[in-house]
């Protein structure tokens, strides 16, 4: 009883702060921060992803002057590519806050080392150290 109740107690991120290398690695108040982190971005996707939908919905695509259509169907292209893109992007945050929910977040998926809050401020997505990510991008440039 007294466990769970443990788990329902709400961290506070203080305002303006930023994760250090100073303090314990992904302790509640980090791990709160990424949280809130990862999910704004994902609402604002989200509230792009709406944009598109809407500017794709209200676009006519077929113009008198080919040449006007041909643009307008490009411009299609690349919105749907970005959607896509979008799409994508919201996956890798919803397995992030995966990762996060069960304490592997933060956490190098080939090594095991810490990521470290800088690289995961930058990009919280990352699931490599930048050791291993560069290691990972040298064995992608040998292999090419």
């Amino acid at each position: 009883m007294a466990r769970s109740a443990a788990k329902l107690k709400q961290v506070i991120v203080p305002e303006g702060y930023a994760p250090s290398d100073d303090e314990k690695f992904m302790n509640p108040v980090q791990k709160e921060y990424f949280k809130i982190k990862l999910l704004t971005w994902k609402a604002d996707i989200i509230e792009q992803t709406k944009d598109t939908v809407e500017f794709l919905q209200g676009e006519n695509v077929s113009h008198p002057d080919p040449a006007d259509t041909a643009v307008a169907n490009a411009d299609r292209q690349l919105e749907l590519r970005t959607k896509d893109r979008l799409r994508k992007l919201i996956k890798k945050i919803d397995k992030a806050l995966y990762r996060l929910e069960h304490g592997r977040y933060g956490y190098c998926e080939e090594t095991g080392d810490q990521i470290g809050v800088r690289r995961l401020d930058a990009r919280p997505i990352a699931t490599l150290s930048i050791e291993a990510q560069e290691m990972h991008e040298h064995g992608e440039r040998t292999r090419a």
